[in-house]
This record gives C-alpha cells, sequence and structure tokens, in this order.
C-alpha cells in the first residue's frame, strides 16, 4: 500500500513516490484515516508542496487533486484508489476520518448532483489513458 500523501517529505528515495512503487502494490492519493488532497495540499509545508511541484512541473494549485490522481494512475503499481472526495476536488471540510478523535468521523456524505458529466469524462479519461480500462475499444 502506498499513499502519495507521504511521497513528498523526504528525497528521491522516498518509497511512497511513483517511480518508487513496484507492480505488486495499490497506490492511493490518500485513504479515509488521511485528509483530502486538497486539505492535505493546503496544511502542506512549503517543501512538500516545492517537491510536488518539481516532481509533476507547472500545475495549478486549484487542481492540485488532479495532479495527483494522474500520478496515482500512471503509476506501474497494479491498482490505483481514489477517494471520492478528491475524485470531487473538496476540501478538509469531507474528511472521512480523524484517527484518534472520536466524534465528527464518518458523516461526509456524496450527493449525486456532486458527480457531474466532466468529472466523469475526465476519470474515464484518465483511466483510458493509463491502460487502466478493460474496454479495449475505449480509445
Amino acid at each position: 500500500m502506498k499513499i502519495l500523501h507521504f511521497a513528498f517529505g523526504g528525497d528521491h528515495t522516498n518509497p511512497y513516490l511513483p517511480f518508487n512503487v513496484d507492480r505488486n502494490f495499490v497506490i492511493y492519493t490518500g485513504t479515509h484515516d488521511n485528509d483530502t488532497t486538497v486539505g492535505w495540499f493546503n496544511q502542506s509545508s512549503e517543501y512538500e508542496k516545492h517537491r510536488l511541484s518539481a516532481y509533476v512541473g507547472a500545475f495549478n494549485p486549484d487542481t492540485v487533486h488532479w495532479a495527483m490522481i494522474r500520478l496515482a494512475m500512471g503509476s506501474v503499481a497494479n491498482q490505483s484508489v481514489i477517494p471520492f472526495q478528491d475524485l470531487l476536488g473538496l476540501g478538509s471540510e469531507a474528511r472521512m476520518n480523524t484517527p484518534g478523535l472520536a466524534d465528527g468521523n464518518w458523516a461526509w456524505r456524496y450527493s449525486e448532483t456532486m458527480l457531474t458529466p466532466t468529472i466523469c469524462e475526465q476519470l474515464r479519461y484518465l483511466t483510458v489513458l493509463y491502460g487502466r480500462s478493460r474496454d479495449k475499444d475505449a480509445e
């Protein structure tokens, strides 16, 4: 299990960086126990933000969730998992769980109107682009 939120606090030897991940792993942008990717980025140190920017090249901080989704999908890990909150680009208000906190967990809920055709098309595009689709006619 590799979690991208942990990838940018060190140097090139960090085992969570996508190029250090082997096939026999599942790679996540974050998990139910992490902040959302947008929340993580907003709380990250300047060093982590700089490392992420250097790693992915120029990107818009407003779409950091898509940059991280691309990293997960483009890795060689057998599976990539994208929490719904990351797919939707939600901040800390949508965090699912804070370990050690007894109250306020597991309250976030998805609304059908949140998943737009644009998000669906972008996810489909990346799924096909990175060879994660079983539909061979998808391209």
